[in-house]
């Protein structure tokens, strides 16, 4: 496979990602996004939290989630669960 083919494979799952993406967009209420993945939920809890050594950390649970991971073979996950040390920044989706 040519680097050609590569790129073209990959622009096409991503297109297709984006699809679904658009697609399902409307059964979800919240829009998480972390420093490693961009997730769709209907149930977010979010935590910060101390370590042993004194440093924070946030603790993300999402409940009836969707994963945008154009290498995932399933993206509907019933449960996530994200530990960070990095940002993450929840939006309420409208309902307009």
């Amino acid at each position: 496979m040519s680097s050609e083919d590569l790129e073209r494979y990959e622009t096409e799952i991503e297109l297709a990602l984006y699809q679904e993406y658009r697609s399902v967009l409307s059964l979800f209420k919240y829009v998480v996004e972390t420093e490693r993945r961009f997730y769709l939920a209907n149930s977010v809890e979010l935590e910060v939290r101390s370590s042993e050594s004194g440093l924070e950390f946030v603790e993300v649970l999402l409940r009836d989630a969707w994963v945008w991971d154009m290498y995932r073979p399933q993206r509907f996950v019933s449960q996530v669960r994200v530990i960070t040390f990095r940002d993450v920044n929840v939006e309420e989706i409208s309902s307009n």
